[in-house]
């Protein structure tokens, strides 16, 4: 299976493709959508949009794992990243592939095997999964990755069960 993990934001969306049978997994490509700061919400969302669909053109991935929305204290941010998500989950639904949401616990859970982790031991458990001489970069693409990881974690265990 072809997964497509996706750490969502407005400045950076992070993605990691990778595939998996459920026992190994492994890295086909990793990277990041930019947008320019101070550049108007609108934009950088047609931005993201657009580059979503053409990565999903390009990678063709079975399924598509995204982080679900974590809010802390800026609930300014928090709902900009949430536009962004719902962007970049549209783009998905469109070219027909399913999306699965994953909160920060699960991810953790499922790659380092403990939910409250500190985010370098997701990276380096993410680096040795995945047998890469160094942790992907950037941060953002390392953590997509992670939640790509996740979901060929989730699809195993739930396929294991039929």
């Amino acid at each position: 299976m072809k997964i497509l993990g996706l750490d969502p934001g407005y400045a950076i969306v992070g993605f990691g493709f990778i595939e998996s049978d459920g026992v190994r997994s492994h890295k086909l490509r990793h990277g990041a959508i930019r947008t320019p700061a101070h550049t108007p919400m609108p934009e950088r969302l047609a931005t993201i949009y657009s580059d979503m669909c053409q990565l999903l053109t390009l990678c063709n991935p079975d399924a598509a794992a995204i982080e679900e929305l974590f809010f802390n204290t800026n609930t300014t941010t928090g709902i900009c990243v949430a536009q962004a998500r719902g962007v970049i989950i549209l783009a998905c639904t469109q070219h027909h592939i399913p999306v699965f949401e994953y909160t920060p616990l699960q991810v953790k859970q499922a790659v380092v095997g403990y939910g409250r982790a500190e985010k370098q031991q997701v990276m380096e458990m993410t680096r040795a999964i995945l047998n890469l001489s160094a942790v992907p970069k950037p941060d953002d693409a390392a953590d997509a990755l992670a939640i790509a990881l996740c979901h060929a974690q989730n699809m195993s265990s739930v396929l294991s069960e039929y």
